[in-house]
């Protein structure tokens, strides 16, 4: 192993130290950050210059003395560039184009009804294509693409089963990436959901969570000790297709008695459906809860009934993984009005004692991207990384 090698592995690795630290406790001052990370005070001189250089970060107003002259002061510059993050749903398409700190510059949703692998892709492209028109002028542009796909997506980031959308062994990120020239990252949209909640939502300050995705069907995504735990292959968090009810109805999946055909956004459209509340041509979720809010008695009770549904598949991911807080988002969290008070209920009544010290069930705002946000930080983790790899001696 050559000594230019290990000058280039070490500077690479205090850059890295020195750029986390000034995005996780901006502002900061070049002393601080060599107080933090154990740096001598010119090695970190020396390589902030290279990251004011490369724009990644700026020099803001002087700070507080201590004594001498007053500091000057650095934080991430989140203008240098754009990402984009795409929460492919089931019926559904939601876009937003973030800068770098995942701020929310512009949003697109839409909804649609998949009749093909390439009518979908194209849907994904043209949504790309409006939020890259519209991304203003910076450094580096357009870093990267984050798609979250309601599947199990392996390492290589391809989609090797969504059953709710009928593909099987289905890449994207290739032809995307060709389209656009942009890097692209492909993950599951629960995994994508929990990290957007860890990073932005309920889910800060939080060192075990589990996100609940509730849309069509279920998705769970697992942040153990701060970290997304993917599992040996990128499959784990698939509680969606656990047995919750023993001679069920048979799953997409091919497993019968599967939690989300009892827990999901489907479930509540299908037997509105047969309440013959809803038209069957016209039912979706916001229909159902306009009802709800309007007191329509059939329509409170089918949303307790599945709230007790997901509570029955709550009480288990308590058992098995015992995190510090369970979030419930994606569309059915629209319902959370007539659904919390009866999970919470459920879990409090169901959940082994030892279990429920530390345990808080929470229904997430409708309104937050957490699935688009998770896989646009991703995308931004990436352009980071591969910028701080570009080092030479």
């Amino acid at each position: 192993m050559s000594s230019t090698w290990n000058q280039q592995l070490i500077k690479k690795e205090n850059k890295t130290i020195v750029l986390h630290s000034i995005i996780q406790y901006a502002p900061i001052s070049r002393a601080d950050i060599a107080l933090r990370s154990g740096l001598n005070k010119g090695t970190v001189s020396t390589l902030v210059a290279e990251l004011i250089d490369e724009q990644l970060i700026i020099e803001t107003g002087p700070g507080i003395s201590s004594g001498g002259r007053r500091p000057v002061m650095l934080v991430f510059n989140e203008q240098a560039g754009c990402t984009i993050g795409i929460d492919l749903g089931v019926n559904y398409i939601l876009g937003i184009l973030t800068d770098l700190q995942g701020n929310i510059l512009e949003r697109k949703m839409q909804t649609f009804i998949p009749t093909s692998f390439e009518q979908t892709l194209k849907l994904i492209c043209e949504n790309i294509e409006e939020l890259r028109s519209i991304a203003p002028k910076t450094p580096y542009g357009i870093v990267g693409i984050g798609i979250g796909a309601p599947g199990i997506v392996d390492n290589n980031s391809s989609v090797v089963l969504a059953p709710n959308l009928g593909w099987k062994n289905s890449s994207i990120k290739g032809v995307i990436e060709e389209a656009f020239q942009i890097p692209v990252v492909i993950e599951n949209e629960a995994n994508a959901g929990a990290y957007g909640e860890k990073m932005f939502g309920l889910g800060k300050n939080v060192d075990n969570l589990v996100y609940i995705s509730t849309g069509i069907g279920i998705g769970t995504g697992i942040i153990m000790n701060e970290k997304l735990y993917r599992g040996s292959s990128g499959f784990s968090g698939e509680f969606g297709h656990m047995t919750i009810k023993m001679n069920g109805e048979t799953c997409r999946c091919g497993n019968i008695g599967c939690w989300e055909l009892y827990a999901s956004e489907q479930y509540v459209i299908q037997n509105a459906v047969k309440l013959q509340i809803v038209k069957e041509d016209k039912a979706n979720i916001e229909q159902i809860i306009k009802l709800a809010q309007d007191e329509n008695e059939h329509a409170v009770q089918l949303l307790k009934e599945t709230a007790v549904h997901l509570g029955i598949g709550i009480v288990n991911i308590v058992h098995a993984l015992n995190p510090q807080k369970i979030i419930i988002g994606n569309r059915l969290s629209g319902a959370k009005p007539w659904m919390e008070e009866t999970v919470q209920h459920y879990v409090k009544n169901r959940a082994m004692t030892s279990h429920q010290t530390e345990v808080k069930v929470q229904f997430s705002e409708p309104s937050f991207p957490a699935t688009a946000l998770g896989v646009a930080a991703f995308s931004v983790e990436h352009f980071l990384k591969k910028s701080l790899d570009k080092i030479t001696s």
